[in-house]
């Protein structure tokens, strides 16, 4: 059995400064392979290194939409970078309106345009960031053309109709652990509900560890007790379930699946 953490942040100093650890505690938990996510380009050398220093960790390349005060990225950079075989993905990208305290959010907007003007040009999907900013969110992505590059909705928080949208987009849903939460039930609906060759899973780590282990820092090896949870709504086995959401990483994203953990 292969599960695959859709999204990560392994080179946060929180794991990172136990990366042995954590690289094994995800073997002995059956994850196969991890994408480490980009939130800006300052840190963007580590998370590179990272996915070149191991076959079975993927990189992105973006700037999370709360970085405000950190270098702005430019198509024609993110184009650059995207070349490396490692980078799997443009973003984390998207809107952020809960955390980010601004009258004016054009420059969330701007930059959102921007990564996606990327991802259709190097033919690579988007990794989506949205909070409390979905209508805008979906429109963007409709405006900017973003079915030509599809992409994924990212530690996905919304109902069945934003989830709809994305899914009529070619995007798919990943969920964390956010899911297993007892109040989530708006995101276990769409969990029973969205098709099967459009779902991932994810940690977000260090954040949002799933039930049993909510509150506590969190680990790709984590993502079992997730990906068990999706199971169990879908009425599958965990080993179906890691299958099929394996399968669907490989079909997205421009990786080479027979890279497993050593």
């Amino acid at each position: 059995m292969q599960i695959v953490d859709s999204h990560c942040h392994i080179n946060f100093s929180e794991l990172h400064d136990r990366l042995p650890e954590v690289l094994s505690n995800a073997r002995l938990n059956d994850i196969s392979h991890m994408l480490c996510v980009s939130v800006n380009l300052e840190d963007f050398p580590q998370v590179l290194s990272l996915a070149h220093e191991h076959d079975n960790i993927f990189a992105s390349v973006g700037v999370h939409p709360c970085y405000k005060d950190v270098a702005e990225p430019s198509v024609k950079e993110l184009l650059e970078i995207a070349k490396d075989p490692k980078i799997v993905a443009i973003g984390e990208t998207g809107l952020d309106y809960f955390r980010c305290e601004d009258d004016n959010m054009n420059w969330q907007r701007e930059r959102f345009k921007r990564h996606i003007e990327a991802a259709k040009r190097c033919n690579k999907p988007l990794i989506i960031h949205t909070r409390s900013a979905q209508d805008d969110t979906m429109r963007i992505l409709k405006e900017e053309g973003a079915e030509t590059c599809r992409g994924v909705m990212h530690c996905f928080s919304e109902d069945w109709e934003v989830a709809k949208k994305a899914l009529d987009l070619g995007f798919y849903i990943s969920f964390s652990g956010i899911v297993t939460f007892k109040n989530a039930t708006t995101v276990q609906d769409v969990a029973r509900k969205c098709p099967a060759d459009r779902i991932l899973v994810e940690t977000d780590a260090p954040y949002l560890a799933p039930v049993p282990l909510r509150g506590k820092l969190n680990e790709p090896a984590n993502v079992r007790h997730t990906a068990q949870f999706v199971a169990d709504l879908r009425g599958l086995s965990l080993e179906a379930l890691a299958e099929i959401t394996t399968e669907n990483f490989f079909s997205l994203f421009p990786a080479r699946k027979e890279k497993v953990a050593a």
